[in-house]
């Protein structure tokens, strides 16, 4: 589809230069030409004022010859279709590049939305037959008793729970871009750090991690809900991947109009194979940083990356030199 999509449009780049290029060779050639008999005409009168005509009565011969006048439109008009020729093999090729710059954008999206339906229906398909099949099974037995139902509902309702956070994800990922005037508000960079800590107290204490903050109180404009979710994300991503017992550093500092926000843990990092995929929607590392106990679908850090985006900061990981992970978010202020 791509393919024959870019030969069409390399076709309408073709074509509207051809017919550009052939009114513009129609009025050179129009223009030569009326040159050329202006010129015979003058070089005529000029040979007749030095030479007058010996008979009156009888005419003289043509001083230009009308064979030359025609040679020479003969050669102008071939030169004329010699270089709309070689426009044409410039123009095709560089027009079939221009196509395929042009539509790059478009199959890039096209894959993408491709491949986030088809990501999204296996991440459904997962807890759809889990309930689906522990619902059949309930079914079939004629022994059920209300303890065992009662067992089952509960079981079926953490999967709808998986459910719900699933496309909850999916639309706050796919959801409209807020105009930034409308949602913008003055924040300070500590009460953000706060609430978001806040939000992940409870999954950093089970694991006994303490969070430090090393944080300059940074005066800022942007939507404070999303900028909590953001740094949620990403406080979350460190505690799940950092060992019981270790601490997690969030800093904040101004450098040359953005507040750089970084968030270090003590994990086992990542591997340079999975760095630049890290964002991308539902990635899930197959590295020693992620396993098959850690929850999720691979979406909190696309949906980091959308949040930064949309404040039109820049989002970034990299390994530490010692041990564990950084990510810094760098956003105007």
């Amino acid at each position: 589809m791509f393919q024959k999509a870019r030969i069409k449009l390399t076709v309408w780049y073709l074509l509207i230069i051809m017919l550009i290029s052939l009114f513009f060779s129609l009025v050179i050639f129009r223009v030569q030409m009326i040159e050329v008999e202006r010129f015979a005409r003058a070089q005529r009168v000029r040979i007749e004022r030095q030479f007058p005509p010996i008979n009156p009565g009888f005419p003289e011969p043509p001083v230009i010859d009308p064979d030359l006048i025609a040679e020479t439109e003969k050669r102008l008009l071939l030169n004329m279709l010699i270089i709309n020729g070689v426009i044409i093999v410039v123009s095709g090729g560089l027009g079939y590049f221009l196509a395929g710059k042009t539509l790059r954008p478009i199959k890039d999206m096209l894959e993408d939305q491709d491949r986030f339906i088809s990501d999204s229906s296996h991440e459904l398909r997962t807890p759809l037959t889990s309930l689906k099949t522990a619902m059949e099974v309930a079914l079939m037995d004629k022994k059920l008793n209300v303890k065992e139902a009662k067992k089952i509902i509960s079981e079926n309702i953490k999967d709808v729970n998986k459910l719900q956070k699933l496309s909850d994800a999916l639309i706050q990922l796919t959801g409209k871009k807020t105009k930034q005037t409308e949602q913008q508000e003055i924040i300070f960079s500590k009460d953000l750090v706060q609430d978001a800590i806040q939000q992940i107290k409870t999954i950093a204490d089970k694991k006994q991690i303490i969070v430090k903050t090393i944080v300059k109180n940074i005066k800022f404009r942007g939507d404070r809900p999303k900028l909590i979710s953001l740094l949620t994300i990403i406080l979350d991503n460190a505690v799940k991947f950092s060992p019981k017992k270790k601490n997690v550093i969030i800093k904040a500092w101004k450098s040359k109009g953005f507040i750089n926000i970084s968030v270090k843990d003590q994990g086992m990092g990542i591997s340079e194979k999975d760095l630049p995929h890290i964002f991308d929607r539902f990635y899930r590392s197959d590295s020693s940083r992620s396993n098959n106990n850690t929850p999720g679908y691979g979406l909190g850090l696309s949906i980091a990356k959308v949040i930064v985006d949309e404040h039109r900061g820049v989002i970034y990981a990299k390994n530490s030199k010692r041990k564990g992970a950084i990510f810094v978010v760098r956003l105007p202020l």
